[in-house]
Parts: C-alpha cells; sequence; structure tokens
C-alpha cells in the first residue's frame, strides 16, 4: 500500500495506547484523521484537541462521510475490536483498505531503519528511554505508553530512523522490519492467544529470524544474541551500583570501551536494564557513549510506569501499569528498595479472566510479599467472564492476612484505613482512570 495515496485515516479503537500514537502521527503528518471508541478518555481528549474527529456510539450514520471513500481512505483497527462491530463490518464487507494496527506500524517503518523493543516485559520503558537518546537524531518514535519527557506517546522525527515497541500480542511482531532489536524477556503471557509458553517463545525466535542487524538479548535468553546483565559476565555488563539521592549511580562496560558514573533516576533494578538495553541498541549503531549517558540522566520516565503521584513526608502514592506477576514483583522490589521500613497496602486489579486464571497461583505469591493488599474486580478488557474466576478467588489464595476485596466507591476509605505510608495502585484496566481521583482525596484529607 503506498501511503502517499491515502487522505483519509480512519481509526476503530483510536483510544488505545498504540493506536492514538499512529493517529497523531498521520495528523501530523497531513492526513485527515478520524474514528471510534467505546468511551472518551483522557487519550481521546487529547486527539481531539489536535483536531482529530472522535464519536462514541457504533453508528453507521456517526461515521463522517469523507470517510467512507474506499478510494482515499485507510481504516486502521485494533484486534480488541469484537467481531460484530457494526462499524468494522461495514469497512470489511464493502472494499475498503483495511489493516491492523501492527500492519500500519510495518508499512510506516519498512523504509526506515527500525530499532524494535520486544519482551513480556520492559518495552515500554525501553523504548520510551531508546526514543528519547535518539531523538536528537531526527527519529520518530512509537510509544506504548507517555513518555514524560515529551507528554506524548508519539516522538515525531524524520522518516528514516523510527523507534518501535514490537508487541508480541496477537504474533504483531512479525509485521516489523526490524535492524536493531533486543528482547527484554519472554515470561509466559497472553496464553489466550498462544496457549503455551513453548509456542510464545517460537514467536520471538521468529521475531529474532527477521532481525537484519543485531539482536540484543537479556542474559540467560533461550534466543541468541549480544547479552546485557547487572554485575554478571555479559557484552554489556552494569558494574559499581549504588543509590545516592534517590538516583542510581553505574557504570556500564560495553563490548569495546567503558563509560562511567551514569546517572539514572527511575527505581528499580528492572528498569536499570531497561536502561542498559537502550544503551546497547543506540551504541550498536554508533551513538557516542557521552551523548547516551546524557540522555539517560535526563530521561524522566513513563505515565503508569513507578509514577509517583503523592511524594509527600506523610504519603507516598505510587502508580504502575503492571499487570502481570513478574511485573508486580518488580514493582514490590522497587518499594522495598526505596522504603525498606515502612508500612505499604497495594491495590490491584486484575486484567482479563485468562490471564487470572493462567497465573492465579504466581499472582498470590506476588501480591502477598505486600504489607496489605486491596483488590479490585477483574477487568475484563476482550473477554467475557469464565466461571469461577473471580477476585475473592484470588483473595483466598493471598497468604497476606490484611486483605480484602474493595470497590471504587470504597477505595480512598479502604486505603485510609490502611494506615499504610506506601500506597501502590497496579493493574491495566481503569484503574489508570482512578488514580488522579484517588490523588485528589488523599491530599484533601491529608490537609484536614
Amino acid at each position: 500500500m503506498n501511503l502517499k495515496e491515502i487522505h483519509n485515516v480512519y481509526f476503530i479503537g483510536i483510544g488505545g495506547i498504540g493506536m492514538s500514537a499512529l493517529a497523531k502521527y498521520f495528523c501530523q503528518t497531513g492526513k485527515q484523521v478520524g474514528g471510534y471508541d467505546k468511551t472518551p478518555t483522557k487519550i481521546t481528549n487529547d486527539l481531539e484537541s489536535q483536531g482529530i474527529e472522535i464519536h462514541f456510539n457504533d453508528s453507521l450514520k456517526a461515521i463522517p462521510e469523507k470517510y467512507k471513500n474506499k478510494t482515499t481512505t485507510l481504516i486502521v483497527y485494533t484486534p480488541a475490536i469484537p467481531k460484530n462491530h457494526l462499524g468494522l463490518n461495514f469497512f470489511l464487507n464493502d472494499g475498503f483498505h483495511i489493516l491492523k494496527r501492527a500492519e500500519v506500524l510495518g508499512i510506516i517503518t519498512k523504509n526506515t531503519f527500525c530499532f524494535a523493543v520486544a519482551g513480556t516485559h520492559g518495552k515500554t520503558t525501553t523504548s520510551s528511554i531508546l526514543g528519547h537518546i535518539m531523538q536528537p537524531y531526527n527519529a520518530t518514535s512509537f510509544l506504548g505508553g507517555i513518555s514524560e519527557n515529551y507528554h506524548s506517546n508519539l516522538i515525531l522525527g524524520g522518516d528514516e530512523i523510527s523507534v518501535v515497541e514490537a508487541d508480541e500480542f496477537d504474533r504483531s511482531f512479525l509485521k516489523l522490519s526490524p535492524n536493531i532489536a533486543c528482547i527484554t524477556s519472554m515470561d509466559a503471557d497472553h496464553l489466550d492467544i498462544y496457549g503455551e509458553h513453548s509456542a510464545l517463545e517460537a514467536s520471538f525466535q521468529e521475531f529474532a529470524d527477521k532481525v537484519s542487524d543485531t539482536l540484543i538479548v537479556a542474559k540467560g535468553s533461550k534466543v541468541k544474541g549480544i547479552t546485557y546483565a547487572i554485575d554478571e559476565d555479559a557484552d554489556y555488563q552494569i558494574k559499581n551500583l549504588l543509590i545516592k539521592n534517590g538516583n542510581y549511580i553505574f557504570d556500564v562496560k560495553t563490548p569495546t570501551n567503558t563509560i562511567n558514573e551514569i546517572v539514572f533516576s527511575l527505581p528499580g533494578k528492572h528498569n536499570i536494564m531497561n536502561a542498559l538495553a537502550a544503551l546497547a541498541m543506540a551504541d550498536c549503531y554508533g551513538i557516542p557513549l557521552e551523548n547516551i549517558k546524557k540522555s539517560l540522566e535526563t530521561f524522566k520516565g513513563v505515565e503508569r510506569r513507578f509514577s509517583y503521584k503523592i511524594k509527600s513526608e506523610e504519603l507516598i502514592l505510587i502508580d504502575d501499569y503492571a499487570h502481570h506477576p513478574t511485573e508486580i514483583n518488580a514493582v514490590y522490589e522497587s518499594v522495598n528498595e526505596m522504603y525498606p521500613n515502612e508500612k505499604n497496602v497495594v491495590v490491584f486489579q486484575p486484567h482479563l479472566f485468562s490471564r487470572t486464571r493462567d497465573f492465579i497461583d504466581d499472582f498470590a505469591t506476588a501480591l502477598s510479599k505486600f504489607d496489605e493488599v486491596l483488590l479490585l474486580d477483574i477487568y475484563p478488557a476482550r473477554e467475557n467472564p469464565i466461571e469461577g474466576v473471580t477476585s475473592s478467588w484470588l483473595l483466598e489464595k493471598i497468604a497476606d492476612k490484611n486483605k480484602k476485596i474493595t470497590h471504587k466507591l470504597n477505595l480512598v476509605k479502604d486505603i485510609k484505613n490502611s494506615a499504610a505510608k506506601i500506597v501502590v495502585m497496579l493493574g491495566a484496566g481503569d484503574i489508570g482512570m482512578m488514580v488522579e481521583d484517588v490523588k485528589n482525596q488523599l491530599i484533601t484529607l491529608e490537609k484536614v
């Protein structure tokens, strides 16, 4: 498909984090952009402020006429859209150019020098760090989260270099043509798509085989590539790690050089690994190490990735997207490292019935590490309920005695009753939209 011949782009599911980055890209490169989503959100509000037309009812009448011209319109949809969606079926049955989000990303980046960040955890932070490193070199970066440096999930540059988050869901990353890539992890996930962990690993190997220049992998990966690690032998190795004034300071040994006293402010060893992966990718491309070091020192983070919403002497409120046991463990380790002597409470909203079922014991083990647990109902996203799979079932398996089911209306009251100084809100569902209200209520109560 020649995107130069397309004048209008219509998105079905425009409010998704990956979809909205593409919508911004097409809008900022001169296309007419519109779309549908289920409900208004902060993301859709942001898109509308840029002149993008969005409607929230699945009605053919609601679709502007300009997007019904099949010769000049591209339809982009997300696999999360239900198969009975009226708008989707109208375009499918009427012979429009219609592509999944991943296919469009593949077309845009095919003729660029493409950096692709893959892995079941760490993709968004690693690609955001790499996008920040590559921004002075006019790279265009499509991110799976909102960068705190740019307040956007799109860093728009030129059309010669791209940075993309290579998503394993629905095997989307196989649509890309990566030159330099990394794989941060291959833990079992998306078993509703893959069935078995071995099928997920085979898909990552297929992705690895598509990399034309250099593949970088976490030490211990089953896929072969240039390795990176903390304090163990690897091609890229972090050494002399210490914490000072709330920041990490460390040295990095590369295959050919050493760079000393890098300062990095994101909490958690997993985030240092993400920074190291981004450093390795940029170094392999040829970015000077001193420039990489400066970028790491100015990186502010990603929204909903250990984001401080309140940081006072009396109360810490942290918001994080963690929705898999490995990610919850990483958040706990960060909390324990930064605040070892303070009481903590975790508010967790499980994401997907199938993921809760597949990892029920691992979720229970990870959550049991916190001093107190507040569980919200499972966020269904694209799924129908599965009999017997509930937050109450998960609660029964949590070893922590200080645990209960909570609800949105009681959440702030339950947080206050915990008397914890460290409050951690985790999940990939609509808990992210609750955080601002919880923050405001807690600040108000603190002042009383």
